[in-house]
């Protein structure tokens, strides 16, 4: 954690911060036209840089991670979801750097190894789940915007899939050359920044488990607590109403009201009895019903928040 503001003394070091940025939102920018969620996110072939530049260049490929996705929300429109955005994708770039450090001290990838290949997949992923579930859950609990579960699912595979494909041909391709220019972060941070922490590996862990808990935690909570488009009781209470007649949405059948003497089945009065409640009530419980899943979705995941940074400090 301590080479995060030591590198800031190396002028080498603030420049790779601004060529990661710079690099990053140059990709970012053209796929805006290719929008996933409209105002929210995108096709992103320019997450594998994150993974490479926090590889190479050590702390300077978190910040120009985060920055880098601050200048592409430019040409989105800034708002308060850029913030969540900057954290998650601070984390993203961070994580590779910092686990790799924790696995291997300042040994260099090396496409060769088995191990250097599994490590590298799995930072894929944790750095993908923590920047999912940072960013799903500010935008949904804080801002009240695109709901956990939808959001943290299309992130974590977007940064997933784009990371694990891309990530490795660029990282193998540039090292040789990075290193042969003295750019390699463990070339240019102090020896004490480059070591291993004391408490990596109870880091890692940490790490690990909030970020997956919060993730796996957060669509667990999302689907099952308030209406989302993917939430799987949601959809077969739904299909059960359709492809079952005289079943509700409850999923329990429906009995039929008995018919007074005298009176036909389909007269006024039964079906006004017949009617749900519309209009503002039906609005109102809505929302409440809505309030409260984003209530249970914010306090159910703060345990996992909390790991995550305790970790993210130990590192």
């Amino acid at each position: 954690m301590n080479a995060l503001k030591v590198m800031w003394s190396d002028t080498r070091l603030v420049v790779l911060t601004a060529l990661s940025a710079a690099l990053f939102a140059a990709i970012l920018i053209p796929f805006k036209i290719f929008p996933i969620i409209p105002g929210v996110t995108e096709v992103r072939p320019a997450n594998a840089i994150p993974i490479v530049c926090s590889l190479l260049f050590g702390p300077a490929g978190a910040w120009g991670s985060a920055f880098g996705n601050l200048v592409g929300d430019f040409f989105l429109g800034l708002g308060p979801g850029s913030i969540f955005g900057m954290v998650g994708n601070f984390l993203y770039g961070f994580i590779p750097y910092a686990f790799w450090r924790a696995f291997f001290g300042s040994v260099e990838p090396q496409s060769r190894k088995i191990t250097h290949w599994l490590a590298l997949i799995f930072v894929c992923l944790v750095s993908s789940a923590a920047c999912a579930f940072t960013i799903a859950w500010g935008i949904d609990v804080v801002i009240r915007g695109v709901p956990f579960a939808v959001l943290g699912t299309i992130i974590f595979f977007n940064n997933f899939v784009m990371a694990l494909l891309l990530s490795p041909p660029l990282l193998f391709a540039l090292l040789p050359r990075v290193k042969s220019w003295g750019l390699l972060y463990q070339g240019i941070l102090p020896a004490a920044a480059v070591a291993r922490p004391r408490f990596a590996w109870l880091g890692v862990i940490l790490v690990t488990a909030g970020s997956f808990g919060g993730l796996g935690g957060g669509l667990a909570i999302g689907t099952g607590l308030y209406d989302q488009p993917l939430g799987v009781p949601n959809m077969v209470k739904t299909v059960m109403h359709l492809a079952v007649p005289g079943v509700t949405q409850g999923g329990e059948r429906t009995k039929e009201p008995a018919v007074p003497p005298g009176k036909k089945p389909g007269s006024g009065s039964l079906q006004a009895a017949e009617k749900p409640p519309a209009g503002p009530a039906a609005g109102k419980a809505a929302g409440a019903a809505r309030a409260t899943g984003r209530a249970g979705l914010g306090l159910g995941l703060l345990p996992a928040l909390l790991l995550l940074f305790m970790g993210i400090l130990l590192l």
